[in-house]
């Protein structure tokens, strides 16, 4: 199964050469799942011929704000829509997650309350899931065509499901701890909170969830479509 990775931003140039760029990341987190990938670079306008180029998106996270004036976001939008119409199965992280939603109806903004950064647990209908977490930005209206189905008390609108079309989740299964610790240091100072930062990086030991959200995303790749 080819799973096409639209990039809609791209690692601190820093930690690249360390741990490599967001499609490698969710490459590494994917292995073993039996799927093949390819990158657009959405973010430069690098866009696929059409939604069956592959067999299932994965949209990225990004610095960007969905909400922004960049001229490749109304194209992803369309994009998404598209796919969305043509079942064509998509997954969107962070970035991804506030794309789709607002590509479908729903509504994206700051969050007033904050940042969310570092290991976060997450309700899954009473399954609890830990992921890192790293944005201010979220889903404040989520789209008629989706439903809640990951929450927590900062973040009402954690993962949507928008049937078998699309699965989405606000915080990053892709990083791990080191790749944490290096966004802090490199991409956090003057713009997270100090005390966030701290209580963050006290967490970094903290046991994660990303192979189980790996299987759950796979499993959603992977379910039987008419």
């Amino acid at each position: 199964m080819l799973i096409g990775i639209l990039q809609t931003g791209q690692a601190p140039d820093k930690l690249i050469g360390e741990m490599g760029d967001y499609p490698e990341m969710f490459q590494r987190l994917l292995a073993g799942h039996g799927f093949t990938f390819k990158t657009w670079r959405v973010l430069e306008g690098e866009f696929p011929p059409d939604v069956h180029a592959a067999d299932g998106w994965l949209i990225t996270g990004s610095r960007f704000g969905a909400y922004e004036d960049h001229p490749w976001i109304p194209p992803l939008e369309d994009f998404i829509r598209a796919s969305y119409a043509a079942h064509v199965p998509m997954v969107g992280i962070c970035f991804g997650h506030q794309i789709i939603a607002q590509a479908m109806g729903g509504k994206v903004e700051k969050y007033t309350k904050g940042w969310a950064v570092g290991a976060t647990e997450y309700d899954f209908g009473g399954r609890k899931i830990v992921l890192n977490a790293w944005h201010q930005d979220q889903v404040v209206k989520v789209p008629e065509v989706a439903e809640v189905i990951g929450t927590n008390e900062f973040c009402a609108s954690a993962a949507l499901l928008y049937d078998d079309r699309a699965f989405t989740v606000q915080a990053h299964p892709e990083y791990g701890p080191a790749f944490l610790d290096g966004l802090m240091r490199v991409r956090g100072k003057g713009l997270v909170p100090d005390a966030l930062m701290a209580a963050a990086a006290a967490k970094l030991g903290d046991p994660l969830d990303n192979t189980s959200m790996a299987g759950q995303i796979a499993t959603f790749f992977k379910q039987p479509r008419g």
